[in-house]
């Protein structure tokens, strides 16, 4: 009878540890700085802009289709794609790149962790796929954002695709606004802008 228990108690062993061994494996995708891309898009009363920032890398984990991860900015790279070269566009980057926004001297870098992807079936975002949902960091100011994007799981890459809205004012970037200077007029900065991005992570 003992003879007959031990193979089996061997057996169920092995088969715990591989699904251990299954459950926590994860594959670690690279985030390809120069196949992804992100714009931004801000607005005022009076008119509005559009950019790019550099991403300064991350990565992507997929355990068996659940994904984490985080991807960085290089905000030092903001740039403005709406106005030709010249004083003018020299002096919205430099203003955008100081105190009064983003603050990239002190500031240099910014992230966005993600904790969750979910498949969703429904979404009012055209070819969206999942929601996302993640804690994005911007002058040190951690807040929690979530959006619908498209996001696609390949043997060798993971790509994710879509916008998110962000409350600047939430990351300690006031000026201009409405929401803490009532009486700023028509020289007044909407608090949300967009970022738009196309992410590429290879394995």
């Amino acid at each position: 009878m003992k003879k007959a228990i031990l193979p089996s108690i061997l057996l169920a062993a092995i088969s715990m540890m591989s699904f251990v061994n299954m459950k926590f494996h994860t594959d670690v995708f690279k985030v390809d700085t120069k196949q992804s891309v992100l714009q931004w898009y801000a607005e005022k009363l009076t008119g509005k802009h559009n950019g790019t920032i550099q991403l300064a890398g991350g990565e992507l984990n997929n355990n068996h289709g659940n994904l984490t991860g985080t991807i960085n900015f290089d905000m030092t790279t903001i740039s403005n794609k709406d106005m030709d070269e010249g004083e003018w566009k020299g002096k919205l980057e430099t203003h955008i790149k100081s105190a009064d926004f983003f603050d990239v001297a002190k500031y240099p870098t910014a992230k966005f962790v993600i904790n969750s992807v979910t498949p969703v079936q429904f979404s009012k975002i055209q070819g969206a796929t999942h929601t996302v949902k993640g804690l994005l960091t911007i002058k040190d100011k951690t807040n929690e954002i979530s959006f619908d994007a498209q996001v696609k799981i390949l043997p060798k890459s993971i790509t994710c695709k879509g916008s998110a809205v962000v409350d600047r004012t939430k990351f300690d970037i006031k000026y201009r606004s409405k929401s803490f200077f009532p009486e700023i007029g028509d020289k007044m900065i909407y608090d949300e802008f967009t970022l738009k991005f196309d992410v590429v992570a290879i394995l």
